[in-house]
C-alpha cells in the first residue's frame, strides 16, 4: 500500500488496510425499516424489492458471502431494472454505513481527496478489475460519500438542482438526504419529463 498523501488507496478485504471500505465489512446498517447485517445485505437484498421471500431472506443470511451468493441462485427472480437502479441503491447504502458508522465516517474523511478503488481481479463494475481497466464504481461512490459528508450542512449545493436542466440522480439523492437530514421544511421539488 502506497504512503504518498496522493497515492490512490487500494482497497478489497475486509482484514486489510481500508477493509472497512468494503461491502462485506460488518457494520449494520439501518435502511427501510430493518437492520441490516452489512451493506451487501442491503444491496443485494433490493435486487428482489418486489419479492418479499428472497428479500426477507437475504436479510438473514449469516455472512456477506452468503447474500451475494444467494442471487446466483436466484437470477431469475431479480427485479427487471436493476441495471438501472444499482448504482443509487449502492450510493444510499453507503451513505448510511458511513452516517450511521462515526469511526467508519472518520476514516473516510480521513482520506483527504484521494481516489478510493477497490481494487480486485473479481469485479470490473464495482472494482477496478485488479489493473485499473474496470469502472471502480464502489470507489467512485465512496468519494461522493465523502464529499457530501466533508461539505458544510449550510453549503447550498442542492441550489444547483435547477428546473430544466440534466440532473445526476445520485447527486439529487445526496441533495434530498442532505435536506432530510437537517429536517428543512423547504424541501426539494423536481418536476420530472419523460
Amino acid at each position: 500500500m502506497a504512503t504518498d498523501s496522493s497515492a490512490p488507496i487500494h482497497f478489497y478485504r475486509r482484514n486489510e488496510p481500508y477493509g472497512e471500505f468494503s461491502n462485506f465489512y460488518q457494520a449494520p446498517i439501518q435502511l427501510d425499516g430493518f437492520t441490516w447485517p452489512t451493506t451487501e445485505h442491503y444491496f443485494q437484498a433490493q435486487k428482489f424489492v418486489s419479492d418479499d421471500y428472497h428479500y426477507k431472506r437475504v436479510l438473514q443470511l449469516a455472512t456477506p458471502r452468503e447474500a451475494f451468493s444467494y442471487v446466483r441462485t436466484y437470477k431469475s427472480a431479480v427485479r427487471s431494472d436493476w441495471s438501472g437502479v444499482k448504482d443509487g441503491v449502492m450510493l444510499k447504502a453507503c451513505m448510511a454505513k458511513f452516517e450511521q458508522h462515526p469511526k467508519l465516517k472518520s476514516l473516510l474523511l480521513s482520506t483527504g481527496d484521494r481516489v478510493l478503488v477497490e481494487h480486485t481481479t473479481n469485479d470490473s463494475y464495482w472494482g477496478d478489475g485488479g489493473d485499473g481497466t474496470g469502472r471502480n464504481q464502489l470507489g467512485i461512490t465512496l468519494m461522493e460519500v465523502r464529499k457530501a459528508l466533508r461539505e458544510p450542512e449550510q453549503q447550498a449545493t442542492d441550489h444547483a438542482l435547477v428546473m430544466g436542466h440534466h440532473i445526476h440522480a445520485q447527486k439529487l439523492y445526496l441533495a434530498v438526504m442532505k435536506r432530510i437530514r437537517r429536517n428543512d421544511p423547504e424541501f426539494i421539488s423536481v418536476v420530472v419529463y419523460d
